[in-house]
């Protein structure tokens, strides 16, 4: 078998490139107390970034801002996001969505 030394290269880099962004920050961190109101900031990252996602998901479809009359997956959103408050169970809530989505598309 033969090595390519190029594509070797490259994926070397590429674990660089992905390691470095993640431990060099967590090292750094790691020596200091944070404060306790960028601790609770800190809390809000992962739930604003999702939001971001299921946000841009949902109410953008091919660059332009979607009908709420013929958007599914609006629909959809709502009891998933009343089964998340409510079970406060991400499979659950995942399972909620995924019926949802199902039965709205088979209906419409």
């Amino acid at each position: 078998m033969e090595v390519r030394w190029g594509v070797f290269l490259i994926i070397l880099g590429s674990a660089i490139v992905t390691f470095i962004p993640r431990v060099v920050p967590l090292m750094v961190l790691s020596r200091f107390e944070l404060p306790e109101w960028v601790m609770r900031w800190l809390n809000y990252v992962p739930i604003s970034v999702i939001a971001a996602l299921i946000g841009q998901e949902i109410f953008i479809h091919d660059g332009k801002i979607a009908s709420l009359t013929s958007n599914i997956e609006f629909f959809a959103a709502i009891p998933t996001f009343f089964i998340a408050i409510k079970t406060r169970s991400l499979l659950v809530t995942v399972l909620g969505g995924i019926i949802s989505i199902i039965v709205l598309r088979f209906l419409f």
